[in-house]
């Protein structure tokens, strides 16, 4: 009997390490795959590429499995980090880990596994995926504090069909219980924070380093100046540190770009109206079943991936467009960040809050 062959994107982290060794318990042929997506200034400061490798090599020994290095980062500046620049520049806040994962993990990645011979790929993202009907459903993990559906909600029917997630029923403490018993050296390894395959670069320099900035006044929406802002790309919706403004009274949060006068618009008070919205268009929509979900139903969204699920309605599909209306108001909408919809624990699909 030929076994099944599945190519496993391994990043020397514990998920990843442990998602390969549970294929191989299942019996599948496991190969291992390490994405080096990243190249300007990849030192050992921030970038932590090479000992990444290390640690995936070292984990393939124990495990016994073939591992292979695959160089992606042309594909990553074209398809990720020129449009994450382009939306900064544009005064929105993107989530490069959601277009990460569908230009490169899911896509650049799972062609190169196919051409390896794969009949599946996985990865040690916490989500499910189910078969009902013939058709492919993105299911939240089991373990609601680590699910990551809501960065992978624009996988397709074609990419969902080919791919495992096997951490999916499992939760993070028993993955490190699992590598800890089975001896991988990645066992009690800290998760990886900041941007998708970046690293952990001081996030200002960083951006300043592709972007030029252009300093400007900070004002309260009746047009009081209080302050100078450094670029109006450093800030985000609801941002309370970092803005510089002292003074009497409640904290000062970001409620809004003037990108015509350069402007950064404050308001005191996490309460402020201008934080709070009921309402939303999104646009870029992409939807794992392949159509919009029915209208004027009842679904949950998250604006944002820590945010607890809101109940909503989709109210209006039209020209690549959706408007999005909650029961509650939410805070701190963001342009350029998604809106993810689920009906319970199915993900939908979604867009990008304009």
């Amino acid at each position: 009997m030929v076994r099944k062959r599945v190519i496993v994107g391994m990043s020397g982290g514990v998920d990843s390490s442990v998602a390969a060794l549970l294929l191989k318990e299942q019996g599948f042929e496991v190969v291992g795959l390490f994405m080096k997506n990243w190249e300007d200034d990849d030192d050992e400061q921030y970038c932590t590429s090479r000992q990444d490798l290390v640690d995936a090599v070292s984990v393939a020994d124990v495990l016994g499995i073939e591992i292979e290095a695959v160089n992606f980062s042309k594909e990553y500046k074209a398809r990720v980090f020129s449009h994450f620049l382009a939306e900064y520049q544009a005064g929105r806040t993107p989530n490069p880990d959601v277009l990460c994962n569908a230009e490169i993990k899911f896509k650049a990645f799972l062609d190169h596994a196919l051409g390896m011979g794969a009949d599946w790929i996985a990865t040690g993202h916490y989500a499910q995926v189910r078969e009902v009907d013939g058709r492919y459903q993105l299911l939240k993990a089991e373990d609601g504090t680590k699910d990551q559906s809501y960065f992978l909600y624009r996988l397709n029917q074609d990419q969902l069909k080919k791919t495992l997630f096997p951490l999916g029923k499992l939760y993070k403490r028993e993955v490190r219980e699992i590598a800890r018993k089975a001896g991988l050296p990645v066992h009690d390894k800290r998760d990886s924070t900041g941007i998708c395959f970046i690293g952990e670069r001081p996030f200002r320099e960083f951006l300043g380093r592709y972007l030029p900035q252009q300093p400007g006044p900070m004002e309260t929406p009746e047009g009081k100046v209080v302050g100078r802002h450094v670029g109006l790309m450093f800030y985000t919706i609801g941002q309370r540190h970092g803005l510089g403004i002292g003074g009497p009274g409640e904290p000062w949060y970001v409620a809004g770009k003037d990108l015509a006068r350069n402007a950064l618009i404050v308001v005191q008070g996490r309460d402020h109206p201008l934080l709070w919205r009921d309402e939303l268009t999104c646009a870029d929509l992409s939807w794992v079943g392949g159509s919009a979900p029915p209208c004027h139903w009842v679904y949950a969204a998250k604006t944002r991936y820590r945010q607890a699920d809101a109940p909503c309605t989709i109210s209006a599909v039209t020209e690549g467009r959706a408007t999005v209306r909650f029961a509650a108001p939410q805070w701190a909408v963001t342009p350029g960040q998604s809106v993810v919809i689920y009906e319970s624990r199915v993900c939908l699909g979604g867009g990008i809050i304009e």
